[in-house]
């Protein structure tokens, strides 16, 4: 069975943005910063995710936060087309279906393994386990 599923923790980047739409919905668009595992040379590493919602209830939560605050969301990933034939843009964002403030206190990402600790290069390249989200009621 296919499932396309989403859960992210992070950090709003920036104010949230609104778009009026043709049709008549709105947009609202933000994007959350979630930080990698510490990379070998001491840099950590972070994404910025693109995510969206139409529903005007998450869009209010996400409104209420400010820069730099956690968050935690669902939804699902999205690739939208836009543009003329010639000229199409491919856009990856997660379509968020509900989001709220992310109270817990995060842990720094782990130092990286000194050169001599040969254990620990080996625990970090055996794959985790992840747990699947329920499903949705």
């Amino acid at each position: 069975m296919d499932r396309n599923e989403v859960l992210l923790v992070g950090r709003l980047s920036a104010a949230v943005e609104e778009h009026s739409l043709p049709s008549g919905d709105t947009v609202t668009k933000w994007r959350i910063i979630v930080r990698r595992r510490q990379h070998r040379k001491g840099a950590a590493l972070t994404d910025s995710i693109p995510c969206v919602t139409f529903d005007p209830e998450t869009a209010a939560i996400v409104r209420g936060l400010k820069p730099r605050d956690y968050v935690e969301v669902t939804g699902a990933f999205r690739c939208r087309v836009f543009g003329p034939s010639a000229a199409k843009i491919w856009r990856y964002e997660v379509e968020v279906s509900s989001a709220k403030p992310f109270e817990a206190e995060i842990p720094e990402p782990e130092a990286p393994p000194g050169p001599d600790d040969h254990s620990e290069i080996l625990r970090a390249l055996i794959p985790r386990q992840v747990a699947y989200l329920a499903p949705a009621s």
